[in-house]
Order: structure tokens, then sequence, then C-alpha cells
């Protein structure tokens, strides 16, 4: 087997099928949002694109000299592009111009094992405006035996102009039956997946990654923070620095589901009070907040003071309990 989830088994095929009738559209745009696997699914079907002796159903051989050199990292029809280093050793948050001019003076040399050449640009969604039209530049002239993979966990920030040059490669979430199951297959017991896939809304990838990283308790942490923060015994700067600082990707997220359970918790209570009642909107709304400034962490925004905007709107019951 491939080792995919069964969930990407129906674009596994249809890519499989394209590849094997060599009617490969020259840019596909993996969009899915992290953790649901398009990551591995773009790297099995790179596998299998390069690989000398590939079938349709498993892919890659994993034996073959052109499959040696991808699991090395070095084959030569194989071109990948990431955010890179600055200077001064952090990673850079946006995709540059010169990485796509370099990309495309690379794209228009020969494959050098007379195959298919291959570019992987991930994020795609991080290319900033100059690389983007750079990229469009490439895409409006392909190059033959050519495929660009771009992935996306947001794709709406690539330019339009970039989607509509793309085959889109969606990739839907797992039932919770497929995510259980694939995990089960990395090693999870049970009953723990089924609480890490509670918290993590049913996404395998991120499920699996907690587990890996122990960010359960990180969870629990800020379901203490910000139990605290509605009784008055933390305030809103003191919880934002401290999360700006540790984490903060991990930390919305889990606030963004307390908020969600919350706000079931008491829409299914058997007598809510009016106050509880009045607060389930206002928890339902958090949840879009939070998954927003989610998404802004890898701008150019002070986190902080993101962090900050966002907690002050966090519905505390004695500010509703004042007003009522």
């Amino acid at each position: 087997m491939n080792g995919l989830g069964d969930w990407l088994q129906p674009a596994w095929t249809a890519l499989m099928a394209a590849l094997s009738q060599r009617r490969l559209h020259h840019a596909l745009l993996f969009a899915a949002p992290a953790g649901l696997g398009k990551r591995a699914l773009a790297d099995a079907f790179a596998a299998a694109a390069l690989c000398e002796r590939a079938d349709l159903r498993h892919g890659a051989c994993g034996q073959c000299r052109a499959c040696l050199l991808f699991a090395a990292g070095t084959h030569p029809d194989l071109i990948r592009v990431g955010l890179e280093l600055r200077d001064d050793g952090k990673q850079r948050s946006e995709i540059t111009i010169d990485q796509m001019r370099a990309l495309s003076q690379r794209l228009a040399l020969s494959s050098q094992f007379g195959g298919w050449q291959l570019a992987v640009i991930d994020p795609a969604d991080r290319l900033n405006a100059n690389a983007a039209n750079a990229l469009l530049k490439t895409l409006e002239e392909p190059a033959t035996a050519t495929v660009i993979v771009l992935l996306a966990d947001d794709p709406a920030r690539l330019p339009a102009t970039i989607r509509s040059r793309c085959q889109r490669i969606d990739l839907p979430a797992p039932t919770p039956a497929a995510a259980l199951a694939w995990l089960k297959v990395q090693g999870v017991e049970a009953a723990q997946a089924q609480e890490v896939l509670a918290a993590s809304l049913g996404n395998p990838g991120l499920a699996l990654n907690w587990i890996r990283d122990s960010n359960l308790a990180l969870r629990e942490a800020c379901a203490r923070d910000l139990a605290a923060f509605e009784r008055g015994q933390r305030q809103a700067q003191e919880l934002a620095e401290q999360w700006s600082q540790d984490r903060p990707a991990e930390r919305l997220w889990f606030a963004a589901v307390i908020a969600r359970d919350e706000a079931r918790k008491r829409a299914l209570a058997a007598t809510p009070s009016l106050t509880a009642r009045g607060e389930i909107p206002k928890l339902v709304a958090w949840f879009g907040h939070a998954n927003r400034a989610r998404g802004l962490l890898s701008t150019t925004l002070r986190i902080d003071l993101l962090l900050l905007d966002l907690l002050r709107t966090w519905p505390r019951r004695d500010e509703s309990r004042q007003r009522g």
C-alpha cells in the first residue's frame, strides 16, 4: 500500500491515472488545512512521478536509483522551494521573487534523467506579491514534461490568477472512523486517539503531532488560563505576552476549541441561565475570531498585540452580569 489515509485514496487514484496516461496538468494546487495529509500525498506523487518502475496502485518502488536519490533528497529533477533563512539565521516569513526567478531558470533546463521535472513550492500561500507575479509568468509558459506542485494551507491567499492556472486537488476531512484507523496504524491507542481527535476537531495529522509533542498538556493550561481570566485572576495583557512567547498557534487552536466546546455545553444544559444563554453566540463568534487570528500569525503583525485584541473580546461572565 502507499501508506496514505483512506480519505486521500480518491485523489491518489486520480493522480496515478493521470500520471500513467502522461496527462498531468502543468501546475497542481494541493489545498487543505494543515494536518489532512496534502504533503504526504504530494511527496508520494512526486516519488511515483520520478520512479523508474512505479505502479498505479502502490506508486514508487522505493528501490530504483531514482527512488534512492529521492529518499536522500538529491534527485536532480526534483526542486523544492520553501521558506529560506535570513542572514540573521531566522526563517523568512515569505517566499521571495529571487527564489521564483531561480526556479524559472532551473526549469528552463532539460530533465537530467529524461523524465518528469517536478518543482514543489511549500508553503505556496506565503509567496509575496513580487514572487507571485514571477511565478505567474512561469505558469503562463509551462515547460515540457514539467509539473509545478503548490501546497497551500490557505489557498485563498494565493492570487486568483495563479489559482486559475492550476488544477486544484482539494482534500476532504476524514470521517471519524478513517481518522481513528489512521492513528491506530501510527501506533496510537484508541482511547488516546479519540481524546486528541476531539481536541483537533477530527484532524488526524494535528492529532498525531500533538501526541508526539505532548501538546495535550498545553490544552489544559489554556483552559486554566481562560478560566482564571474569567474570574479576574489573570489579565489580558499578561496572558497575551505569555501566549505570544510559547506556541501561539497551538494555544489559539486550543482556545478556539475551548470556546466552541463551552458554547455547546451551555447550549445543551438542561436549564441554562439567561446569562449563560446570552454568552453562547459570543463564544461561537470568538471561535471564529481565534481561527482568523491564527491565520495572521505568519504576517508582520505583532503577535502579543494580536492576542491582546483577541483576549479582550473573550466573553467573561462577570462582565455579562455587570451589564445585566
